[in-house]
């Protein structure tokens, strides 16, 4: 992980938050190859689980909601989690998180008992603190999806069953934290809820969309074998859930969750009708009955799948001479860059014309960088470390022959391709 995490501030993909004031613990920025790999994820899974299908609509909906959608939802009630702190350092803990119990993991200092704090982050709506009204930043996205479910309805003419995806920011007031961007305070979901009929065969959609979910595994190139479905028992499930299983994942500091599935039966809706007053039920025009619809969840952690795929594409190999080489072998779907074009020298005017050509053609269908800085081997070996599966280069012989060598990134092997054939050589590449 030590490895990860400085090659992510080194390269611009991930810094820490706010890092010139001395840091703030559990937040972060996304640099500029950072944001493209979070962009790809989140493009990626968009197209996959809403464009793709026709049973599936989008939503963005805000982080500011109506503080009672919150207390019809039980999270005011119930989003809370015992709390220790260190008698020593005064640092807090989640106990059950802890080897001991007892004893402090950072300076060893006795702890205290536990007490029970809120997981959610208040905020005050109102130019006037004391008048305002006090309201919370969302600590999940699925809320918007159960309040605007009857918009959605009313003006789409969907029919169960459908689902309503949407990706967005959530906040919780996290004690423990670590594992880089593993545990964060302000992080990102890409979440599904999927309604269903309540007399209908809820477990075999439910394993329908866990096969789908692996799909979405395959499509970012995370092998399978490195996932472990966990069937959450009976006793620590949530009380609205029938079935849940953490989709896991093998992370360098071990297996945890990287996403989930649940069926939350009809626990949402009836809440929100019930706190509203006003009615959320779906009249199926086939059976000739209104009824409640039923939701299977499925929910990903956006910050989670980016560490999955740093965690899986970081390689070292060793190379002649004893040179070691930093490589991060990303699917090219989620490489931030696709190609990486270069004149051979940077002081020749022709090589430089050339390439920029070469660079513009290129740029037009795919994501390119331009790079001339320094020597060619140091140029490789920047874009292996940021991930780029291809490399061009354009050298003398491009002047007279019209071609340029491209370099796999994970062969190290060149090949001379004709300037006019790059587009189709690179569709056929990256497809």
């Amino acid at each position: 992980m030590d490895k990860i995490v400085a090659l992510c501030k080194r390269r611009g993909f991930i810094f820490p938050g706010s890092e010139i004031y001395g840091g703030m613990a559990s937040t972060y920025s996304y640099g500029p190859l950072g944001a493209e790999l979070k962009n790809n994820v989140k493009q990626l899974w968009w197209k996959y689980f809403v464009q793709d299908r026709e049973d599936m609509v989008g939503l963005d909906g805000g982080i500011l909601l109506h503080p009672k959608v919150w207390e019809a939802s039980g999270h005011v009630k119930n989003f809370k989690d015992p709390l220790v702190e260190c008698k020593k350092c005064h640092h807090r803990f989640r106990p059950d998180k802890l080897e001991d119990e007892t004893k402090c993991p950072d300076c060893g200092g006795p702890l205290t008992e536990a007490r029970m704090f809120s997981g959610m982050f208040k905020t005050i709506i109102g130019p006037v603190a004391q008048e305002g009204i006090e309201a919370y930043l969302r600590p999940e996205t699925a809320q918007a999806m159960f309040v605007d479910f009857k918009n959605i309805l009313d003006s789409t003419n969907k029919k169960i069953p459908f689902g309503i995806g949407q990706i967005g920011k959530a906040f919780r007031n996290e004690i423990t934290t670590g594992n880089f961007i593993f545990r964060q305070i302000e992080f990102e979901q890409m979440e599904i809820e999927y309604f269903i009929a309540p007399d209908g065969d809820w477990n075999k959609t439910f394993e329908e969309w866990v096969s789908y979910i692996y799909g979405y595994a395959d499509l970012l190139g995370l092998d399978k074998k490195d996932f472990y479905s966990h069937e959450i028992p009976d006793e620590e499930r949530a009380f609205y859930s029938k079935r849940t299983i953490d989709i896991e994942y093998n992370f360098p500091f071990g297996r945890d969750e990287l996403w989930a599935i649940a069926y939350r039966t009809d626990y949402d809706l009836v809440r929100h009708q019930s706190a509203s007053g006003k009615s959320l039920e779906y009249f199926d025009d086939q059976a000739k009955k209104r009824y409640i619809p039923h939701v299977i969840e499925p929910t990903f952690g956006v910050d989670r799948t980016v560490l999955a795929l740093l965690a899986k594409a970081y390689t070292e190999e060793a190379l002649e001479g004893g040179e070691t080489r930093t490589v991060l072998k990303f699917d090219p779907k989620v490489a931030p860059y696709k190609i990486a074009v270069f004149p051979l020298l940077a002081n020749k005017e022709k090589l430089i014309g050339k390439a920029r050509e070469v660079y513009e053609s290129l740029k037009e269908e795919h994501l390119c960088f331009w790079d001339d800085r320094g020597n060619i081997g140091k140029r490789y070996r920047y874009q292996d470390e940021i991930g780029t599966p291809y490399c061009v280069t354009v050298d003398f012989d491009s002047l007279e022959n019209d071609d340029v060598t491209v370099r796999d990134r994970d062969s190290m092997k060149q090949e001379r391709v004709k300037i006019g054939e790059l587009k189709n050589y690179f569709e056929n590449k990256l497809k």
